[in-house]
């Protein structure tokens, strides 16, 4: 078989580690080094670039970027360097950071397979939540040192500018990175095993069953949009209350014909008196009948003699037309189960059984929270702030789901803003927090939820955009949405969370989804969930949105809502649908 070759990028300046030497921490008993050694032990050669370690075996080679934490970029050319000089070069290469403690040898095995079968200058691990790790992946050797030559520069440059056009990615477990001294943590006490990012089913489901629910409240139903009935809503009385005409006409008994008399029921009026056989009276909808009503003529199927004699019209339908008591509910009888929304419709059954209170839980209360310094709501924008575009209409998009958002906050990137935040969320049921949920260095949340001994419902998503995404729930009770801080990833994965979250803090029966085939499907899937803009066809079905610009809502605009992409879906595969509905 072809020889493989191997560079591990072992240097970097570890800057949101405080400066250690990153690779050489322990994690499961061994170095974040040894673990990525172990991981390309088939490897015909192998070069670790950064500072000099000793405790290497010799027939590791070693090389260092110049200058010294210049990036992978750098690292990778001095990696390649420290390989020209050996026999039988290899056509596959082999680049690895050392910081992912739960990367296998299988895994690798996995890129090589797929970077021999598809011909791609370059294959790269895509992580739980779809994003690519470009520094997981092989090379096609000649792709690799042709990329190099044609930058003008190594030296702290991205590794996009090192991607080929002809690449391929694969779904690997164990390709999450420890870049912060949280990450670490959790992997050391194997909470990273535990804790893979979720399917978004999964992560609805995580949501539903793990929130504790809001607790149960006595509430004037008019006054309680948004909440949810705690228990089930039985009829104070009949509806009808008593036998009524359900149409305009004529009250009559008997088989007819019959003879008119003088009065008139009217709705709310006073009931006629009561009709003997070969009788009939004028009556209006909803008007109590008379004693002795057989049944309702309408006024199109009748005729009325001088005399007064009303007669039916031959070959007309016979019809009661009379709605009796009870028809509808009984008192005692239930009218909607626990777990119903109070929504318009409920208010107004609930009024027809003569309720006007009900237990409920909710509506929930919400306080949104953006954060970060660049971000600026009023007033002119000053050098590196932009536009919050997305706070704004935040409150309307919770509206739909039933909450009720007591206010809107920023949040400066500051130590302890996310502790004072979380502190004080005793007077609202939910934190929505925009931003803040990443990996870097301004991205405190995931550490202040962690020092509030939070329970963590959701660490990531298998989505995109998303997939930083996290929720948790304070001792306190109140639930926390920590959203991206991507304008179209914050408000795409608010849609797709936030009726699961609702749901499980009011206790509300789950909405059915909307389903349907997606026709270009194949052009929009991949190894995880996507979520796009979606058109409603008037066929049926959706279509979504090629080529998404997720730093605004512009392909909002003319667009019906946004559709959930299966993973490795084919065209016409059924996706869930979110409609916009404002």
């Amino acid at each position: 078989m072809t020889p493989i070759d191997a560079i591990v990028l072992a240097g970097g300046k570890a800057s949101r580690m405080g400066g250690v030497d990153k690779p050489a921490m322990v994690v499961g008993g061994q170095s974040m080094l040894d673990a990525a050694l172990t991981a390309v032990a088939g490897c015909a050669r192998t070069v670790v670039v950064g500072p000099h370690r000793p405790e290497l075996p010799p027939e590791i080679l070693q090389a260092q970027e110049i200058p010294a934490g210049a990036g992978p970029v750098a690292a990778i050319a001095a990696g390649l360097g420290a390989l020209a000089g050996c026999e039988f070069p290899a056509g596959l290469i082999v680049v690895l950071a050392a910081d992912m403690p739960f990367l296998t040898a299988a895994a690798i095995d996995e890129l090589l397979s797929h970077a021999r079968e598809s011909g791609a200058d370059a294959v790269f691990a895509a992580d739980a939540s779809g994003r690519p790790q470009y520094l997981v992946g092989v090379w096609r050797r000649t792709a690799l040192t042709a990329a190099l030559q044609d930058l003008d520069s190594l030296v702290n440059r991205p590794m996009k500018a090192l991607v080929p056009v002809d690449t391929a990615m694969v779904a690997l477990p164990g390709v999450e990175d420890c870049d912060t001294p949280e990450d670490v943590r959790r992997a050391r006490t194997g909470a990273a095993r535990s804790a893979d990012p979720l399917w978004l089913d999964e992560a609805r489901e995580a949501l539903r069953r793990n929130i504790s629910p809001l607790p149960v409240r006595h509430a004037v139903l008019r006054a309680a949009r948004g909440a949810t009935l705690a228990a089930p809503l039985r009829a104070a009385d009949a509806l009808p209350r008593f036998d009524v005409s359900a149409m305009d006409g004529y009250a009559v008994s008997g088989d007819g014909p019959w003879q008119l008399r003088r009065d008139i029921g009217f709705a709310g009026g006073e009931r006629p008196v009561g009709l003997l056989d070969g009788e009939a009276v004028r009556i209006a909808t909803g008007a109590h009948v008379p004693d002795g009503t057989s049944s309702v003529v309408r006024d199109e199927f009748v005729r009325i003699d001088e005399d007064g004699t009303l007669y039916r019209l031959p070959d007309t339908p016979i019809r009661e037309d009379v709605r009796r008591r009870g028809e509808y509910w009984l008192p005692g009888d239930e009218v909607a189960p626990a777990g119903t929304p109070v929504n318009a419709a409920l208010i107004s059954v609930a009024a027809s059984a003569e309720l006007a209170a009900a237990e409920v839980r909710g509506p929930v209360r919400a306080r949104i929270v953006m954060t970060g310094d660049e971000i600026r709501g009023d007033g002119p924008l000053h050098t590196g702030q932009t536009r919050d575009s997305i706070g704004p209409i935040l409150p309307d998009l919770l509206s739909w789901y039933g909450v009720t958002v007591l206010e809107r906050v920023h949040l400066r990137d500051t130590a302890n803003a996310f502790d004072e935040v979380l502190a004080a969320a005793g007077d609202c049921d939910l934190l929505v927090i925009v931003g803040a949920t990443g990996g870097g260095a301004a991205d405190q949340l995931r550490s202040a939820l962690d020092r509030t001994d939070a329970s963590i419902l959701l660490r990531r998503l298998r989505l995109r955009p998303g997939g930083s995404t996290v929720a948790a729930q304070l001792a306190a009770g109140a639930v926390v949405l920590g959203l991206p801080g991507n304008p179209f990833a914050a408000v795409a994965t608010l849609l797709s969370l936030i009726g699961a979250t609702v749901e499980a803090m009011t206790g509300a029966t789950p909405a059915h989804r909307i389903v349907g085939p997606l026709v270009n499907a194949g052009e929009l899937t991949a190894p995880v969930n996507r979520i796009v803009p979606a058109r409603a066809l008037p066929e049926g079905g959706f279509r979504g949105v090629l080529q998404l610009r997720t730093a605004h809502l512009a392909d909002l605009l003319h667009n019906d809502g946004v559709v959930i992409v299966p993973a490795d879906a084919e065209d016409g595969a059924l996706a869930e649908f979110i409609p916009l509905r404002g």
